[in-house]
């Protein structure tokens, strides 16, 4: 294996990116790169910020895994 790729990051899993939380219409949320361009059909709704701050936006805002499902 080449030292690139025993280096490589997945740039979902790195942590010195800055990234952004997208939504689509069905109400479910994704962490996303902000140096990569939107999926069609989702809008960012935060960011962008660090990872971390991301994933907490995320765990305030997404209450259930079924967005349909009213509490």
């Amino acid at each position: 294996m080449s030292q690139l790729q025993e280096n490589y990051v997945n740039p979902f899993d790195n942590e010195q990116l800055p990234f952004q939380v997208l939504k689509n219409q069905a109400g479910e949320y994704s962490l996303w790169p902000a140096t990569h361009h939107l999926p069609a059909g989702w809008e960012s709704h935060f960011g962008p910020d660090t990872r971390r701050a991301c994933i907490d936006y995320v765990e305030q805002h997404w209450t259930s895994i079924n967005p349909f499902q009213h509490a």
